[in-house]
């Protein structure tokens, strides 16, 4: 048995189950989640976004008009928590830089041949340091899931591990892509090889492949994270993203994370969602009408 098939071994991955899984987290959003759909958390929830775009048209403009509003958010909401970071394209990443003026917003970035890591792992590394060199403050790179799904774990490992050495003082988030690894089995698997290679956060989607987020791929990387903390001691935060949109997209995953690790990730140290339209509905749900900022 080789290491990987060692490590995997000792946090239970094989017997992860599809069905069993799906069931189990069914029964949890069918108890609590009606418990959790109120404005608090829709409040907590807004907090936790970083505020994204993906776009192949994105521009200079669109980028510097999202830090704008990020900006402008404290006077326009008196009394609610801004978000948490500003995502975009590395190359993108010098606009944000110059355009926000609000303390404690991160500015991050999908490297690593985003979104399909199929590229040389030298490109993956160097984009990864130009971008904290141009002021990203976290980094979303993506799993190579083709080695990963032949058993290559080794290399996958180890382009990550490079990755995180790139970061430097950035945060690493990786990102599955737990729709192409089609298993809870391997879902799990790469949520504990990307958690041994240094991920601070893992992270459901790119959004650029039909399966995105999903509350049973949710399920599952959360109890690996609880798994990994009760092993190691050390606290890997969770993000999904991926289709997430709406204010009960958002209680489903925030009820997931409470239940599975507990109140301790409930903030945007621990716990984020990737979204781009979700920022709007939950500040719809939490003015009561229809509101259209960012």
């Amino acid at each position: 048995m080789d290491k990987f098939e060692q490590l995997f071994a000792q946090y239970d991955c094989d017997l992860m189950n599809d069905e069993q899984v799906k069931a189990e987290t069914a029964e949890l959003l069918e108890k609590h989640f009606a418990e959790n759909n109120h404005k608090e958390t829709w409040m907590q929830c807004l907090n936790q976004i970083d505020l994204t775009t993906l776009s192949i048209d994105d521009t200079t403009e669109r980028v510097v008009r999202m830090a704008e509003h990020v900006n402008d958010f404290a006077a326009t909401f008196p009394g609610l928590k801004n978000v948490a970071a500003i995502c975009v394209y590395p190359a993108l990443v010098p606009s944000v830089k110059k355009a926000l003026k609000t303390d404690g917003i991160g500015i991050a970035s999908c490297c690593g041949g985003f979104p399909a890591s199929q590229t040389f792992a030298e490109i993956k590394v160097a984009e990864t340091s130009l971008a904290v060199m141009e002021g990203s403050t976290e980094v979303d790179v993506v799993l190579s899931v083709g080695k990963f799904l032949e058993g290559r774990y080794d290399e996958a490992y180890d382009e990550l591990c490079e990755m995180k050495a790139a970061c430097r003082d950035a945060h690493l988030k990786v990102i599955l892509e737990t729709g192409a690894l089609h298993t809870a089995a391997n879902i799990k698997r790469a949520s504990i090889l990307a958690m041994q290679a240094g991920a601070d956060f893992i992270k459901t989607s790119t959004g650029k492949i039909s399966v995105s987020a999903t509350v049973e791929a949710a399920y599952v990387m959360c109890h690996a994270i609880r798994q990994w903390h009760e092993k190691t001691g050390i606290k890997v935060g969770f993000k999904a993203a991926g289709g997430i949109s709406t204010t009960d997209d958002a209680v489903r995953y925030y009820t997931i994370v409470k239940e599975i690790l507990g109140t301790e990730w409930l903030n945007n140290q621990s716990f984020r969602f990737g979204a781009s339209r979700l920022a709007n509905n939950l500040l719809t749900s939490i003015q009561g009408s229809e509101t259209k900022f960012f």
